[in-house]
């Protein structure tokens, strides 16, 4: 169907979208609870999917709606804190790429992003703590189901 509101539109043209964005974060701890609360998201929903596994054994297909950017974050291809030398801790790859996630896509704050976290207890716990203390998500805006 035409939309001559549209017509006008070129790649500089600045686009009002008011949609929320999700971010779902979990771990190999949490992959059932994971899959349940991405199968709850709605059909048009669109955002990042983040899974800590400890190797790309634990890499399953996950039924994420279209609009949905899953990334498998496998420890054992990781390094823990940068220059010692370590293994990468559980709950440390989520966490390092949720913040990256937010330095790129919520530069000019959460607007209408809603998070769920899931898995063991540093994850959660380190990933919920940068929405709410550095990101400014509001603490209703960020869900986790269950901390471990």
């Amino acid at each position: 169907m035409y939309r001559p509101d549209h017509a006008s539109h070129t790649a500089t043209t600045a686009h009002a979208d008011d949609r929320v964005q999700f971010l779902v974060v979990g771990d190999e701890s949490s992959l059932s609870e994971l899959e349940a609360e991405l199968a709850l998201l709605p059909l048009c929903a669109r955002g990042r999917v983040f899974v800590e596994v400890g190797d790309a054994s634990q890499v399953v297909a996950l039924a994420t709606p279209m609009r949905m950017t899953v990334t498998w974050l496998a420890r054992s291809r990781r390094n823990g804190r940068p220059g010692t030398g370590e293994r990468c801790a559980p709950g440390e790859a989520g966490t390092r790429a949720v913040r990256a996630w937010c330095d790129e896509m919520l530069c000019d704050g959460p607007g209408e992003t809603r998070a769920i976290v899931t898995g063991g207890y540093s994850l959660t716990t380190d990933v919920r703590e940068h929405l709410i203390h550095a990101v400014g998500m509001s603490p209703a805006a960020v869900s986790t189901p269950a901390i471990r």
